[in-house]
């Protein structure tokens, strides 16, 4: 009860700044709406899809991982500024869990990271893309733990560098092959066998693949549950690593 408690104290705090600049949840989600408006109409021709339709059913999914993704990962430079005017250390003299000072935190990723995949879908709507709820539901709760996922690695990371200078080159250096090899963009059945294979390795290939298979309606298909395993299970190892980082910091 005390852990929920002090969960939900943190993520109150954290929703309350958030929400006193909501212009933040618009700036993340401006490049995934410029990738939807300017570069999936390129992809009907480009995927030979029967529809444009079709081709949006390919296309959103990937950016919806691509907003979790990079969404969370940059979440760091928040707790290094927050390092640096003390809050952390003021936590040292509270007894507040250290594990709900990491998930207080994630959590807000997490609603903010819905909302604007929230947005994204709604946008995609318009130019035909269809999808059940129920699929579509299972999809925010993968896109949620990734977000949930690569925030906690972001943070935890923050903590050890406690520098932006630091975390910047490291977050890019991680993310970008990350994307590359997750098909976000372009299905990998369309790269050369040694890069799927290598693809394999990516945990959020098999992500987006989940993903694309619950807005097709293919609930059935391996890729959604081996998604989900895989992503859970490192969800799990992320968040014990970081909270174990914040204990070692706050104490």
């Amino acid at each position: 009860m005390k852990f929920a408690r002090d969960t939900w104290l943190i993520f109150e705090r954290q929703m309350l700044l958030l929400l006193r600049q909501p212009i933040w949840v618009f700036v993340g989600v401006f490049q995934p709406v410029m990738y939807l408006l300017l570069f999936a109409p390129l992809l009907k021709p480009a995927l030979n899809a029967p529809t444009q339709a079709e081709a949006y059913r390919i296309f959103v999914p990937g950016l919806l991982v691509l907003l979790a993704i990079f969404g969370g990962l940059f979440q760091g430079f928040g707790l290094i500024a927050e390092l640096r005017a003390g809050v952390i250390e003021r936590s040292r003299v509270t007894p507040i869990s250290r594990l709900a000072l990491l998930l207080g935190r994630s959590l807000r990723d997490v609603v903010s990271l819905i909302a604007q995949a929230v947005i994204i879908t709604l946008l995609a709507l318009l130019f035909g893309l269809t999808v059940f709820i129920g699929d579509l539901l299972l999809a925010y709760l993968l896109l949620a733990l990734i977000a949930l996922m690569t925030s906690a690695v972001s943070y935890g990371i923050a903590l050890v560098v406690k520098s932006e200078d630091a975390l910047a080159p490291l977050m890019n250096t991680l993310a970008q092959p990350l994307l590359l090899l997750s098909g976000i963009l372009l299905p990998l059945t369309f790269a050369p066998a040694w890069l799927q294979a290598v693809a394999d390795w990516n945990p959020f290939a098999w992500a987006v693949d989940g993903t694309r298979a619950l807005f097709a309606g293919d609930l059935g298909n391996d890729r959604v549950w081996q998604g989900l395993t895989i992503v859970a299970i490192l969800t799990a190892a992320s968040v014990a690593w970081a909270a174990r980082e914040f204990a070692r910091s706050v104490r």
